[in-house]
């Protein structure tokens, strides 16, 4: 069965993405989808300690094969010259489990603007802070969270989706967060 690591709003901090990327391993992913803010910490957030954007390359070039990504607003044209993997998409679709799996970084789309049916997923990132709803049309919203600046006290985080279940993981707890099972439509 598919496996994915989900993770959002790394901002170009090295140790984080080590970290996920070590921690995640253990869960076999079989694709990473990342949903934006990968390279650059942006004008309002403060450069995060271990900001190495070529080194943060470095680590996501040799997964390539295995890379879904989205733009997020703080990535640009000049990220995707470092990074070997399309990176400037607003938006990505999979299908998975009888669900449309639809991908964006959360700052371009209202979720009620979106072609998404009862049952369907939107991955989001951009507000740091993680989360599954099931909102009133039956869509599941998903936040992962920042690997790298996690908001209102939360703990670094991002997902993990195996076996027909999202679990979200704190990075340095390795506790699951939050959970919601997709086995059944």
């Amino acid at each position: 069965m598919l496996s994915l690591a989900i993770i959002s709003d790394v901002h170009g901090c090295y140790p984080s993405l080590q970290k996920t990327l070590q921690h995640a391993e253990q869960f076999h992913p079989d694709y990473y989808l990342l949903l934006g803010d990968v390279l650059n910490h942006g004008p309002r957030n403060p450069v995060p300690e271990g900001y190495a954007p070529p080194e943060v390359a470095a680590l996501l070039n040799p997964l390539r094969e295995k890379i879904i990504a989205v733009r997020g607003n703080c990535d640009s044209e000049v990220d995707q010259m470092l990074l070997q993997f399309p990176c400037l998409a607003a938006h990505n679709q999979l299908l998975l489990g009888g669900r449309r799996w639809f991908m964006t970084h959360g700052h371009l789309y209202e979720a009620s603007e979106l072609p998404l049916a009862a049952g369907d997923v939107l991955l989001s990132g951009h507000t740091h802070i993680a989360g599954i709803d099931l909102d009133e049309k039956g869509i599941y919203r998903i936040n992962p969270g920042s690997i790298t600046f996690p908001r209102n006290g939360a703990e670094a985080s991002y997902a993990v989706y195996a076996n027909g279940e999202l679990q979200i993981i704190g990075l340095d707890s390795h506790q699951v967060l939050a959970r919601s099972d997709f086995r059944t439509k």
